[in-house]
């Protein structure tokens, strides 16, 4: 099958999604229902009505389009990935999988490829875990891993629910209604940038996921003494900051202990309060990420933040509460599929290495519920997350003709 990855109206669309922002270029933020996250979602839909799927949303806004197949009535095969960004973030995080999904399914069509099985390309809903504090809410849902009654008790940080925000964002009906049925999909693959300078530094084009991480995400909330920062003395003190300072400290002590490279531990949010500089914090919230494709020594991190919690409140006089958010398992990918992608690799004439990703993706959570892998393509010194993110046309379309050959193979030719 020859088939043709059309780079620059697929770049073309990656820039004018990334200028869909609630900051101005060159960085993109598109926050869960938000009206830059509404825009965006209508953007890519009526890419996909153009090119002649059937759209449908469930009650949480994950999105599908679908190319059908003479066989319909057998469970498809999935693609896609997120178009939500985390403020202050770049254009090729998530998109790259969705848009390159969408133009992998257009080059089949171009090629005259007609599929036995259905195409499904799949929006995720919000797979940062911005506003909500969980990261993959909508494949959690999808996979039944998450319960419906989340929706009443996730709330953002203005008090907003979950079931608030998806109604006032359009989105309607039970949330019972988004898990996929049984056999819903035959395989599912994920295209998506690697975040990480291990392609580029070794100069392959794609990279195999073989495994995906496990995230554990925790909310820690220390409650101290609050006062005028003249007059309490210091041997007096029983400051919030310093003892969520401490614990952000043992976030990297126990991530460091394991001896691994793939064990990571981050403190990315602390909020002080009351946040002047004159008193001393008498409440501080800070949250912790944890991730491993070890689960045991991913959890051992994990009881030794515990630990050191203790540790703290009692050396401090404060009093420490943890939340958990999230403590997912690891995934390994299907054997099968992972095949599949080698030999997409290798119709294409492109070098290819097995790796693992270290980041989570929506695809940790339908490898539940399908066969699923993930192909990586290389990304400029491995940065994501900030706006000087980037991914050359050329990679993203040596990626998107991998998985084109890759969605030919698993539906199969009517």
């Amino acid at each position: 099958m020859n088939l043709c990855i059309d780079e620059a109206r697929l770049s073309r669309e990656l820039e004018i999604l990334g200028a869909i922002s609630e900051s101005p270029p060159p960085v993109t933020t598109r926050v869960l229902f938000t009206e830059a996250d509404l825009r965006g979602r209508e953007f890519v839909k009526q890419l996909c009505r153009d090119a002649g799927l059937t759209t449908r949303e469930d009650a949480v806004g994950n999105t599908f389009a679908r190319w059908l197949g003479k066989d319909p009535d057998l469970p498809a095969v999935g693609t896609g990935s997120h178009i939500d960004a985390i403020p202050n973030a770049g254009r090729y995080d998530g998109t790259v999988g969705v848009l390159g999904g969408l133009e992998a399914i257009r080059a089949l069509a171009r090629g005259n490829f007609r599929p036995r099985r259905s195409i499904e390309l799949v929006i995720f809903t919000s797979e940062e875990p911005t506003r909500f504090g969980i990261g993959c809410l909508g494949s959690r849902l999808l996979s039944g891993l998450l319960e419906a009654s989340a929706a009443e008790h996730l709330k953002d940080r203005s008090g907003t629910s979950l079931d608030q925000a998806r109604l006032q964002a359009g989105f309607a009906g039970p949330l019972s209604g988004v898990r996929l049925r049984d056999g819903y999909y035959s395989a599912f693959v994920e295209l998506h940038i690697e975040q990480g300078p291990i392609l580029e530094a070794r100069q392959i084009e794609i990279g195999v996921v073989t495994a995906i991480a496990a995230p554990a995400s925790l909310r820690i909330w220390i409650e101290g003494e609050g006062g005028h920062a003249g007059a309490v003395l210091m041997p007096d003190r029983h400051d919030a900051f310093l003892a969520a300072a401490e614990i952000a400290l043992g976030v990297e002590s126990a991530a460091r202990s394991t001896g691994a490279m793939d064990t990571v531990g981050t403190v990315g949010v602390c909020d002080v309060f009351p946040g002047a500089v004159n008193s001393i914090p008498n409440r501080v919230r800070i949250e912790a990420d944890v991730r491993d494709i070890d689960q045991a020594r991913r959890d051992d991190v994990l009881r030794k933040i515990a630990e050191t919690c203790d540790q703290v409140a009692t050396r401090r006089g404060v009093q420490i509460r943890i939340e958990p958010l999230n403590a997912d398992p690891p995934a390994q990918c299907a054997p099968a599929v992972v095949d599949v992608l080698i030999q997409a690799c290798d119709a294409c004439g492109f070098r290819y290495m097995r790796m693992i990703s270290r980041a989570y993706h929506d695809s940790l959570f339908i490898s539940r519920i399908a066969p699923t892998a993930m192909l990586f393509i290389p990304c400029r010194s491995g940065f994501s997350h900030r706006p000087d993110e980037y991914a050359s046309p050329e990679a993203i379309g040596q990626g998107t003709l991998v998985l084109a050959e890759a969605l030919a193979s698993l539906a199969g030719a009517a």
